[in-house]
């Protein structure tokens, strides 16, 4: 019974969800840095990057992945049920959505967080099954005696097409509205919440929000313009 009250208290579930999300900020920013290979004309240090992490880390490549999925099931189910339990406890929405200052730091972020969520697992799910389980060339890069897949040629040919790159544009500006009210407000539930520490805290997760949107959003655009050409 006390397990479950920890599982299902309404403080519970806001610092559940507050840890599962802040594992995901960093690991976005993890990502982005692997990614930013992708400006190189040369496939080689892209696809040796990934088959780094893909085959040679052993098996803490499969306990990584499996904590990631957690951490996602885990702020997606606590995100929704938060989300309910505001819908059931304010049945009436507000009839205009305004920027409010103070403790409230009410915003366009703040009011689609539900929603720009539920539409990022979608598109992390998308994701997924075309880069990770898609279909991919081998080649042998410089340096091996053995062919690794091309997961290079598999980005680039997929931004080649306009659509395909305003899609993941729209979802990486989705991204950054998520990342702008969710990192203050996971500092929030946490407990560190000082009249300093939550100023500085907003403004270093809108900034991280921005710096983790533009990253993911110029890739795509910089492959289509260049082909993958190099700075």
């Amino acid at each position: 019974m006390r397990f479950k009250m920890i599982l299902t208290s309404s403080l519970s579930k806001k610092i559940f969800m507050s840890i599962a999300g802040l594992v995901w900020t960093g690991f976005l920013l993890i990502h982005l840095l692997g990614n930013l290979q992708l400006l190189s004309s040369n496939p080689d240090p892209f696809n040796k990057y990934s088959y780094f992490l893909t085959h040679q880390t052993g098996e803490f490549i499969y306990l990584a992945e499996f904590l990631l999925v957690f951490f996602l099931l885990t702020h997606l189910v606590y995100g929704i049920w938060v989300q309910i339990g505001n819908w059931l406890a304010r049945p009436q929405g507000y009839s205009m959505v305004a920027w409010a200052k103070g403790k409230s730091r009410r915003s366009f972020g703040s009011v689609t967080m539900i929603y720009t969520g539920i539409l990022i697992f979608v598109f992390l799910i998308f994701h997924l099954l075309h880069f990770k389980y898609g279909s991919v060339t081998m080649y042998t890069p410089e340096g091996f005696t053995h062919q690794i897949p091309n997961l290079y040629q598999t980005v680039i040919e997929f931004f080649q097409n306009p659509w395909n790159v305003a899609f993941y544009v729209v979802i990486m500006v989705l991204i950054g509205f998520h990342l702008s009210h969710a990192v203050w407000s996971s500092f929030q539930s946490l407990g560190l919440g000082s009249k300093w520490f939550t100023s500085f805290i907003y403004t270093v997760g809108v900034l991280y929000a921005i710096v983790i949107s533009f990253g993911f959003v110029f890739l795509p655009i910089w492959i289509y313009f260049t082909r993958g050409g190099a700075l």
